[in-house]
């Protein structure tokens, strides 16, 4: 293909399809870096992966990473996870927004792209992935409604932190309602009064069948939801009156089951700061 071919087929592209702001879907990744492998996988991924493998990519259009510390990782739960084993791995967390309506585009392009990184040895093998998947947007609950930055703004502005929670339904037929009650109930409630300013809820997708081998295939994709709780304040400062009592609502619900609530702290980028408080 000539210059001028490639140079035409990005001003076709450019001018077709859903251009808007809203994050119709997302990637969330949660990584354990090997025992001292730490500080390289950090700044693997801060200094080429995080640009090459993702920010560069079309319709990826805002990403942040965060970390659990030791501490952190020590107040996760249920004990029992069916996302870590054990329930502290996956010190590091990525989230990234791709444009509603644009999740094939990006997926033929980021599965082409990291073949390519894998070609020329710019892929990071020592590192696990405890939960990756590409997510469909359900739901965003905000705390103070029209009020505040909205859920595309959500991974630029300053937060002090996040929280996962990845909550199973009893069986696919049961998603739904447990989406509606989380939306209209239980959402709502947690939100009141405290430093969670809103939380997005998302639904994961199979990985394509050319996904990268390192990469395992997507598990609960009829029957999980997958939940970001954005913070304004520490989640060790408010992790015993805002989030402790999060678990037993699921389960007595008797609409669903919790499988991992997980605190993190936004990186600082361009350093290694916190990694040697992650063992």
């Amino acid at each position: 293909m000539s210059d001028d071919t490639r140079s035409a087929t990005y001003a076709e592209l450019a001018a077709l399809g859903p251009y808007g702001v809203h994050p119709g879907h997302a990637l969330i990744t949660m990584v354990e870096p090997h025992p001292g492998h730490e500080s390289a996988y950090n700044r693997w991924y801060e200094d080429d992966h995080y640009y090459a493998g993702a920010m560069a990519m079309p319709w990826m259009y805002a990403g942040r990473r965060w970390v659990a510390t030791r501490d952190l990782q020590l107040l996760r739960t249920p004990e029992k996870s069916a996302i870590a084993q054990p329930v502290t791995a996956g010190c590091y967390l990525s989230t990234y927004w791709i444009t509603d309506g644009r999740y094939d585009d990006h997926m033929r392009w980021t599965v082409a792209v990291n073949k390519r990184l894998n070609r020329d040895a710019r892929v990071y093998q020592d590192r696990t992935h405890v939960f990756t998947a590409f997510q469909d947007h359900e739901a965003t609950v905000y705390r103070d409604g029209a009020a505040g930055p909205r859920d595309f703004h959500a991974l630029d502005h300053p937060y002090a932190g996040l929280v996962l929670q990845v909550v199973d339904a009893e069986g696919a037929d049961g998603r739904a309602e447990l989406l509606e009650w989380l939306r209209a109930r239980y959402l709502p409630k947690g939100l009141a009064g405290s430093p969670t300013a809103m939380v997005t809820v998302f639904r994961p997708t199979p990985l394509p069948l050319d996904r990268m081998s390192y990469v395992k295939q997507v598990e609960g994709v009829d029957s999980r939801l997958t939940l970001l709780w954005f913070l304004e304040a520490d989640p060790r400062d408010c992790w015993a009156e805002h989030f402790m009592g999060l678990a037993e609502a699921v389960d007595e619900s008797g609409l669903g089951r919790l499988e991992l609530l997980a605190p993190f702290i936004p990186t600082v980028p361009g350093t290694d700061t916190y990694v040697d408080r992650l063992r």
